[in-house]
């Protein structure tokens, strides 16, 4: 045993706390379903490495060479999963400081609050590069199978991205609570992480959309314009292409340089830790002066009633944004290819479908959490005169009408061009918003007091389930829409992920 309040000791304390949440998430104490689930996810992790082994054979077996074009795509590439490192670690980083989790225990105890800081810190970062890495895997692995070992070195990339990542995450936070506030620092450093997460591919996608006139980020980063105004091949730009390609120089100067970068933000910022978190507890007990309202009362229904309620909460909930804002966020592109393209044929409006009814998923998924699961207050909600299925119904009520009210404007835009496309789309819309909810419900639980830290997470299964399933729906949308039979094949492959959902679900301790 290390010695207590050393950072081995909070760094094995920290380890604890993870594997115990891991394993509660993902297997619930039932060995039948922690096989399943183990099997489920090496089945998509496979079909991962076979999408990206189809994807990228013909651009492997044209020659990936240190050439200008390659470069200009690597770090492009690289700059993606960078955006989606920063988002992640300034979310973490930011629920950190507004968690109140285990905080209230150590920062009473004599330990250092740096050293929990700096531990804490740290496993943000090495979550991370450990997610990140996954994303990306399925790439490096086939760039390993058909050029090459020496492209191993590109985890050491992504690894030196993440040490970067998680400092700027920490120094935007720090920033921001000295600049604005505690009281405004979570609702800011939301709107940062998602517009940071989205901004670059919704960028790249609306210049290709308003300069090729499609929605495939790839014609843009592929041209010859963009790469004639990219700097020469020779210049610092592109080392950590390099070092991707196996250049181990310049994979070990981005790793020092990211790694350095952690340590220096954590030595330089470790020492307030403790007053910002505090600052950001006394956030939720501000007390907020109240005005009496105006409006006469009106009598009205209890399902309406419980529906405006449901409504309030979503709009108060401190991590909405955090929830929601990517996925509004990228329904930007097809809106505004819905645009560009008005006249144009109704075929031209299928390239939009997927991408509309894969956001409906996740976006109702979100929602549905937040009100079903994430509800702080549930022991006075069933304690209240009210039969538990009414409330279950409300929420249902209140998410499916809130994802209704942010794709209506989008349906609208589809429906002056194609009165066929637009209700197909909006079938497959409520499809898939009707089975990220049917997923939340099924994993709906009240977290144990033991489980203190994953209050405001919701479970692992569920969120890989929901994000399947979204997947699935938009590929039979698609298929659907171009009136191909093969769109029975995704459709079946999504009832299959919620079938498999519900056997994961801890259907004994649903409320």
């Amino acid at each position: 045993m290390s010695t207590p309040a050393t950072l081995p000791w909070f760094a094995a304390h920290e380890f604890r706390l993870a594997w115990r949440d891991w394993l509660a998430m993902t297997t619930g104490g039932r060995k039948v379903r922690t096989v399943v689930l183990i099997l489920v996810l090496a089945a998509f992790y496979m079909g991962l490495h076979a999408l990206a082994n189809v994807l990228m054979t013909g651009w492997i077996a044209a020659g990936v060479g240190p050439d200008k074009p390659t470069l200009v795509l690597i770090t492009s590439t690289g700059f993606l999963f960078f955006t989606v490192m920063l988002s992640q670690a300034l979310e973490s980083v930011t629920r950190a400081y507004y968690a109140r989790s285990d905080l209230d225990l150590i920062l009473s105890s004599p330990a250092s609050s740096a050293r929990v800081f700096a531990v804490r810190t740290a496993a943000t970062a090495f979550g991370t590069i450990v997610l990140s890495c996954l994303l990306a895997s399925p790439m490096i692995n086939v760039l390993i199978w058909h050029d090459g070992p020496q492209w191993l070195a590109a985890y050491g990339v992504l690894a030196g991205f993440g040490g970067i990542a998680a400092s700027l995450s920490v120094m935007v936070t720090v920033g921001l609570f000295r600049t604005i506030g505690a009281a405004r620092t979570r609702l800011i450093a939301q709107i940062i992480a998602g517009v940071v997460g989205a901004g670059f591919v919704i960028g790249i996608q609306a210049v290709a959309i308003l300069s090729f006139g499609n929605m495939n980020r790839f014609s843009v980063l592929q041209s010859p314009e963009f790469v004639a105004a990219m700097p020469a091949a020779d210049s610092l730009l592109w080392l950590p292409a390099r070092g991707a390609m196996g250049n181990l120089g310049a994979m070990l100067t981005v790793l020092l340089v990211g790694l350095g970068a952690l340590a220096g933000v954590i030595m330089a910022t470790s020492g307030g830790f403790a007053t910002h978190a505090i600052a950001a507890a006394g956030v939720s007990a501000t007390r907020v002066q109240q005005s009496a309202s105006t409006r006469p009362f009106r009598r009205t229904s209890q399902r309406h009633a419980l529906r405006v309620k449901e409504w309030r909460l979503l709009r108060r909930d401190p991590w909405l944004l955090s929830q929601t804002l990517m996925q509004i966020l990228y329904l930007f592109p097809p809106a505004l290819f819905l645009w560009i393209s008005y006249g144009q044929t109704a075929g031209t409006y299928v390239v939009v479908i997927p991408v509309i009814v894969m956001a409906a998923g996740q976006l109702a998924g979100g929602l549905a959490w937040l009100a079903i699961s994430g509800e702080d207050a549930h022991d006075l909600v069933v304690t209240a005169p009210i039969s538990p299925r009414a409330v279950l119904i409300a929420k249902i009520e209140a998410v499916l009408t809130a994802v209704a009210v942010v794709f209506a404007p989008v349906l609208l835009m589809v429906l002056i061009a194609s009165w066929e496309l637009a209700w197909k789309t909006a079938l497959f819309i409520a499809i898939s918003a009707s089975a990220a909810t049917a997923i939340q419900l099924w994993f709906r639980i009240p977290m144990r007091r033991a489980m203190f830290r994953r209050r405001q997470v919701a479970s692992r299964a569920a969120t890989i389930s929901e994000a399947l399933s979204s997947i699935m729906w938009a590929g039979a949308a698609v298929l659907f829409a171009g009136d191909q039979w093969l769109a029975a094949m995704p459709a079946v492959l999504a009832i299959i992920v919620l079938i498999v959902a519900w056997s994961l679900s801890p259907k004994g301790k649903r409320v």
